[in-house]
C-alpha cells in the first residue's frame, strides 16, 4: 500500500518510518525545505532513540522518500494522514486546527482518485467530520472518507511504542474505511495486538481521556508528595504500595517537579475547553491544570529555601532541562519555569543537559551551559535534578559535593536517598515527598 504522511514533525516522522517498516511505500510530506533536504541527507531534526537507523534502513530499502511536492506523494496513494502541529490556541486554550484545515483543502484539490485522509494529529471531538466538511465544500467530486487514528507515542520509547502497542485506536464511518486502516495495520493485527474499531467521535474522546487521566495520575502522585513531606511519610513507598493494587497500576505515579511536554499540557487544556463549550465542565481536568502549575512553584520555593532565602549572588548547577529523559523537547518543560525564576532572583545559573542546548538556548536566555554534571557543579552553591537522564543517576556524588561551594543537591526527580547524600558529604539534601535534611546554620 502508498501511503502519504502529511508533517515531518514527532507524530509524522516516527509514524511515516514505522509505516514504511511495516513494508508499505510511505512519502512523507513536509512545506519546510530545510526539514526535507536534512531528511533527504539522513539526518534526523528531532532526537528519538533508533530513529535514524530504522529510517536509513527504509530509505536504503525504496519504501520511505521526503518531498514538498504533495501531488507527487499522493499519486496512487490509498491512504493519506494529516500529522500537523494542532498547539494550544492563544488566549482561550481551543487547538489551533488550521493547520490540519489547510492540509485536508490542499489534499481535496491534489487528490485524483478514492482516498482515505486519516487524522493523526490530536485534535478536539467533531474535527474529522469538519475535515469531511472542507474536502467535500474544496472537491464536490471526490471520492474519500475520513477517519481518525490518534497516536499514543511516549517521546524516548516511540518505536518501541508504534510496533509494540498497547493498542490501535481506529475512528471509521463506514466499513470501506475501515478495510483501509485494517490492511494499513494488518501486520499487528497479525500479530495479536488490540486494534479498538470506533466511530470517529470515540476514537477523538478516546486520545484526551487517556491524556488527561495519565496527567491525573501523576498530579495527585505530586500533591501526596506535598502531604508526605509534612507528615515524614515517604511518596516512594507510597507509590509502591498504591502501585501493586491492580486496580491502579505503577506507571505515572512517580513523583516530580509537574508534568509537561508536547501532550499532557496541551490536550488537558484542550479537554477543558471542549467541556466548557459543551456544558460539561471537566472539573477534575481544570484542577489537574492549576496544581500542576502550583507544583512548579513549590519546586522555586523549595530552591529557595536550599539557597537561605534569597536566589541573589547564588550559583545554581541544573542537570537536565527537558521535559524528559531520551528526548529533546523542552515543549512546557519544568525548567521554564524554575530555571526564569533562579535567573530573575539574582542566581548565576549553569546548565547541563545531554540533548537539550539546542532548544534551550533559544528558550533558556541568561544561562551558562556547560558539558557534563562535575562541571555544573564546579563552586556552585546549589545542584538541582531537574531531568533524569541516565548520566544524571550514577553520578560520583562524593566527587560533585567536593567541586561546589556549598554541597546542597535539591534532588526534584527522586533519583538519590538522604542516605546517598550524607555519606556523600552533602550538607543539605532535598527530594519530593521525602524528608530531606539540613545542616546549614542559621
Amino acid at each position: 500500500m502508498k501511503i502519504a504522511m502529511i508533517g515531518t514533525g514527532y507524530v509524522g516522522l516516527v509514524s511515516g518510518v514505522c509505516f514504511s517498516d511495516f513494508g508499505h511505500e510511505v512519502v512523507c510530506v513536509d512545506k519546510d525545505p530545510s526539514k526535507i533536504e536534512m531528511l533527504e541527507r539522513g539526518e534526523v531534526p528531532i532526537y528519538e532513540p533508533g530513529l535514524d537507523a530504522l529510517m536509513a534502513k527504509n530509505v536504503e530499502a525504496g519504501r520511505l522518500s521526503f518531498t514538498l511536492d504533495l501531488e507527487k506523494a499522493m499519486d496512487g496513494a490509498q491512504a493519506v494522514f494529516i500529522a500537523v502541529g494542532t498547539p494550544t490556541r492563544r488566549g482561550d486554550g481551543h487547538a489551533d486546527l488550521s493547520y490540519v484545515m489547510a492540509a485536508a483543502e490542499e489534499i481535496a484539490r491534489t487528490a485524483k482518485d478514492y482516498v482515505v485522509i486519516v487524522t493523526k494529529s490530536t485534535v478536539p471531538v467533531g474535527t474529522n467530520r469538519q475535515v469531511k466538511q472542507v474536502v467535500r465544500k474544496a472537491n464536490p467530486d471526490l471520492d474519500f472518507d475520513v477517519a481518525s487514528n490518534p497516536e499514543f507515542l511516549r517521546e524516548g520509547a516511540a518505536i518501541e511504542d508504534f510496533m509494540k502497542p498497547d493498542r490501535v485506536v481506529i475512528g471509521v464511518h463506514n466499513e470501506r474505511a475501515g478495510e483501509v486502516m485494517n490492511d494499513i495495520y494488518r501486520p499487528l493485527y497479525l500479530r495479536d495486538f488490540p486494534i479498538v474499531t470506533t466511530d470517529l467521535e470515540s476514537a477523538e474522546m478516546i486520545k484526551y481521556a487517556a491524556n488527561a487521566f495519565l496527567a491525573t495520575k501523576i498530579t495527585f502522585i505530586n500533591e501526596i508528595a506535598a502531604l508526605c513531606e509534612r507528615v515524614g511519610a515517604d511518596v516512594k513507598q507510597v507509590s509502591k504500595g498504591m502501585g501493586m493494587d491492580g486496580r491502579i497500576g505503577n506507571k505515572f505515579l512517580h513523583a516530580g517537579p509537574g508534568y509537561g511536554g508536547s501532550c499532557f499540557p496541551k490536550d488537558t487544556k484542550a479537554l477543558a475547553r471542549i467541556g466548557q463549550d459543551n456544558a460539561v465542565p471537566m472539573q477534575i481536568t481544570e484542577t489537574v491544570i492549576q496544581v500542576n502549575e502550583e507544583i512548579k512553584r513549590r519546586m522555586v520555593d523549595k530552591l529557595l529555601d536550599l539557597c537561605g532565602g534569597s536566589f541573589n549572588g547564588k550559583t545554581v548547577g541544573v542537570l537536565g532541562v527537558t521535559f524528559k529523559p531520551n528526548t529533546d523537547d523542552m515543549r512546557d518543560a519544568p525548567s521554564l519555569a524554575i530555571i526564569p525564576a533562579l535567573v530573575g532572583g539574582g542566581a548565576k545559573v549553569r546548565v547541563t543537559d545531554p540533548q537539550g542546548r539546542h532548544e534551550g538556548e533559544a528558550l533558556l536566555p541568561g544561562v551558562s551551559w556547560v558539558e557534563d554534571a562535575y562541571k555544573a557543579a564546579q563552586n556552585a552553591d546549589v545542584l538541582v535534578i531537574l531531568t533524569e537522564w541516565n548520566e544524571f543517576r550514577a553520578l560520583d556524588l562524593k566527587k560533585v559535593a567536593r567541586k561546589m561551594a556549598t554541597p546542597r543537591l535539591a534532588d526534584l526527580r527522586n533519583i538519590y536517598s538522604v542516605r546517598d547524600a550524607k555519606r556523600a558529604g552533602f550538607e543539605a539534601y532535598e527530594s519530593i515527598g521525602r524528608t530531606g535534611f539540613s545542616r546549614i546554620e542559621g
